[in-house]
C-alpha cells in the first residue's frame, strides 16, 4: 500500500481521537468523569486541571497510536494493514478506557473529600409536559429510506438477468476488486434487504430521542428543559439524514452490480459520506454537548442551593446504569454524548440480543 493510502488511513483515526480526547470537555456540567457533582463545581480549578490532563493523556495515546501504524504498515499488503488498522483502533479504545477509570477513581476520591456537596438540598426535577413537546422529527421522514429501499429491491429484480453471473463485491483502496460474488437471488437482494433493516435501525432510533427518559437540572430546570430540547431535535435530524444519506449510498453501490458505474465514483461517495458524518457528529459534540448543556440559553439563573439526585450507586464505574427500580429502558450517557442502556431492565437485553442477531444473521442467510 503506498504512502497516500497510509496516510489517508491515519486520517480515518482522528475523529476517534478527537472523540476520545474531549469527551470530559461535552458531558453535563453535573457529571465529571461519571460522578454526579454540583454544577458549580465542575468550574473549580482541580477538577479543570483533571480535564486538561486527561485530554494530554489521550493526545499522546494518539500520537503513539498513529506513528506505531505508519511505522507497523510500511511494506505490507492491504489484508494485514485492514488488520492492524482494527487492532491499534480496538487498543485506542481498551487504553482510554483504562485512562478514563483512572480519572474516575480520582474524580470519586474528591467528591468523598468534599461533603458539603452531599449537605445540600437534592431533588428529582420533573416537567410533566415535557412528552407534550415535539421532542424529536417525525418518523415519517423514514418513508423517504423505505421507498429508495423498496426502489432498489424492484429495479434488481426486474434487471436481475442484466446481472453477471460473478460480480465484485469488494474494492481495495486503489479501486481494485478484490472479492467476488456468484449471483443468486439471495445474494443479490442481500444489499437491498439490509437498506430495510438499516432503515428500521434508525427509525428506532429517532423513537428512542423522543422517549428516552427526561434529565433536568434542578439547580436551572428552565435553562436544562430547553437545552435538552435542542439536544433531542439536532441529533434527530442528524439521524433522519444519516440514515438516508447512508439508504442512499447502498443503492448506488446495488444499482453498479446491474449499469456501468464509474469506479472511481463509487469509492469517492463512499469517502464523501465517511468524512461528512463524522465531521458532523464532531460538530454537533462541540456545538451541543451532552443533554445540550453547551448550547447557550438566556434565561434563568444559578442558585446552587438545590443539586440532583445523587444516585452514583446506580452507575457502574460511571458508565453502565444498572437500576432494577427504574422503569426507563433509555437515558443519558454520564461520559460521553448520547444515549445508553438500563441493564437491569430485561427488555434493553432483548433489545440489543435482537439488533445484533439480525446485523449477523441477515448476511449470512443471504450470502
Amino acid at each position: 500500500m503506498n504512502t497516500a493510502n497510509l496516510i489517508f488511513l491515519v486520517a480515518m483515526m482522528i475523529p476517534i481521537f478527537i472523540t476520545v480526547i474531549f469527551i470530559p470537555f461535552w458531558t453535563r456540567k453535573t457529571e465529571s468523569f461519571g460522578v454526579s457533582i454540583p454544577e458549580k463545581a465542575y468550574h473549580r480549578p482541580d477538577i479543570k486541571k483533571m480535564r486538561q490532563k486527561y485530554a494530554w493523556t489521550n493526545v499522546l495515546l494518539a500520537l503513539i497510536t498513529s506513528a506505531a501504524f505508519l511505522l507497523l504498515a510500511g511494506g505490507h499488503d492491504e489484508d494485514f494493514i485492514g488488520i492492524l488498522f482494527a487492532i491499534l483502533i480496538g487498543i485506542v479504545l481498551a487504553a482510554s478506557f483504562a485512562v478514563y477509570l483512572v480519572f474516575h477513581k480520582q474524580m470519586k476520591e474528591l467528591k468523598s473529600k468534599n461533603q458539603d456537596w452531599a449537605q445540600k438540598p437534592q431533588l428529582v426535577m420533573v416537567d410533566t409536559g415535557f412528552r407534550n413537546k415535539k421532542l424529536a422529527h417525525s418518523n415519517y421522514w423514514f418513508v423517504i429510506p423505505f421507498l429508495i429501499s423498496i426502489v432498489a429491491v424492484v429495479i434488481t429484480l426486474i434487471n436481475y438477468q442484466q446481472i453477471p453471473d460473478r460480480y465484485p463485491s469488494h474494492y481495495n483502496l486503489s479501486g481494485e476488486a478484490t472479492d467476488w460474488t456468484h449471483k443468486s437471488y439471495r445474494s443479490v437482494l442481500l444489499m437491498p434487504i439490509m437498506q430495510i433493516y438499516l432503515t428500521l435501525v434508525f427509525l428506532f432510533i429517532n423513537t428512542i430521542i423522543s422517549k428516552a427518559k427526561q434529565q433536568v437540572s434542578a439547580e436551572n430546570p428552565e435553562v436544562s428543559i430547553r437545552q435538552n430540547l435542542i439536544f433531542r431535535r439536532r441529533w434527530s435530524l442528524f439521524t433522519i439524514i444519516m440514515g438516508t444519506a447512508l439508504v442512499s449510498m447502498f443503492l448506488l453501490i446495488q444499482l453498479s452490480i446491474i449499469y456501468p458505474i464509474n469506479q472511481q465514483l463509487l469509492m469517492i461517495v463512499p469517502l464523501v459520506f465517511t468524512v461528512g458524518i463524522l465531521a458532523w457528529t464532531i460538530i454537533l459534540s462541540i456545538t451541543t454537548g451532552q443533554g445540550g448543556s453547551r448550547i447557550p440559553v438566556k434565561t434563568g439563573s444559578e442558585s446552587g442551593t438545590i443539586v440532583n439526585r445523587d444516585d452514583d450507586r446506580y452507575w457502574k464505574l460511571g458508565m453502565f446504569y444498572f437500576n432494577k427500580n427504574d422503569p426507563a429502558i433509555f437515558l443519558e450517557k454520564r461520559f460521553g454524548i448520547g444515549w445508553t442502556n438500563n441493564w437491569a431492565h430485561p427488555l434493553s437485553w432483548i433489545i440489543i440480543l435482537v439488533i445484533l442477531l439480525v446485523a449477523v444473521g441477515l448476511p449470512m442467510l443471504l450470502s
